[in-house]
């Protein structure tokens, strides 16, 4: 994708069993695949760190998985789990773009975690990506859906602010790529696929001082700390700013700082041939 940000695999992985949990939801509604071959094909598409694709060996332990990434940062971090799985699977990495990812093979499962929000456009790639489904198989994915929440108006309001907004332009707006719920549904089913969408408010409890800037500086916040790399007073300067906003959108309770955060899921089944 164009100027895509620098991800810090460590970062992001500071909150995984939050960030994991939509994907264990997504993966109890996918049903099993059809095996038309043995193994099973999958690609992961977005695969980041690589700790959800190793989820999906968990699941199909005899498939041959592709996890895909266009970030080198994360590769490198996937590549811990690379090769053969306990099931006689393997696991394997290679870059990609969900921008312009076209399937060269046939895959029983194309599944995509929390990284079509970063595509614009990406419902139109739906059926490219369905046409390299095989019969039976499925398309799924889950992305965030909190982009209208504190955590990302506050942050494209700061970007816009005079002081930032020459340098940051639209670095805090960027990623409000992901449609509605019905409007995901409409697409598969014109596309004709058995298809079921749902969203879900997560009512997280994050811990640790400022832990809601702590948690977008493993997401929203990597285009804005990419462009800022190289000047640290800057950086440190934006950072002190959005953490007195979200301290006073995110308070902290006597159990932590609740944290809402909405997703929306869809799993789309080819049907069988003829």
């Amino acid at each position: 994708m164009h100027d895509a940000p620098t991800w810090d695999p460590q970062q992001y992985l500071r909150h995984a069993g939050h960030r994991t949990r939509p994907f264990h939801d997504l993966l109890a509604r996918i049903a099993e695949l059809p095996r038309h071959q043995t193994p099973a094909r999958i690609a992961d598409l977005g695969c980041g760190p690589g700790n959800v694709t190793a989820l999906l060996a968990e699941r199909w332990p005899d498939a041959h998985i592709t996890g895909y990434d266009n970030s080198p940062e994360m590769l490198k971090e996937a590549e811990f789990y690379a090769g053969p799985t306990k099931g006689g699977g393997h696991l394997d990495f290679t870059t990609a773009d969900a921008a312009d990812w076209a399937p060269d093979e046939s895959y029983d499962l194309i599944v995509s975690n929390a990284a079509l929000q970063w595509v614009p456009h990406h419902a139109d790639s739906f059926k490219r990506w369905l046409d390299a489904v095989k019969p039976g198989g499925t398309f799924a994915f889950q992305v965030p859906g909190n982009f209208t929440s504190p955590s990302h108006a506050l942050l494209g309001e700061l970007c816009d602010a005079p002081q930032w907004r020459d340098r940051l332009d639209s670095h805090g707006r960027r990623f409000v790529h992901i449609l509605q719920p019905a409007d995901y549904l409409e697409r598969l089913a014109d596309l004709g696929c058995e298809t079921d969408v749902w969203e879900t408010t997560y009512v997280q409890l994050l811990q640790g001082d400022d832990p809601v800037l702590d948690w977008v500086k493993g997401t929203a916040l990597r285009p804005v700390l990419t462009v800022l790399e190289d000047d640290t007073g800057a950086r440190e300067a934006f950072l002190e700013e959005f953490r007195d906003l979200l301290r006073k959108a995110y308070p902290s309770g006597r159990h932590g700082t609740v944290f809402p955060f909405r997703r929306i899921f869809a799993v789309a089944r080819k049907p069988e041939a003829a």
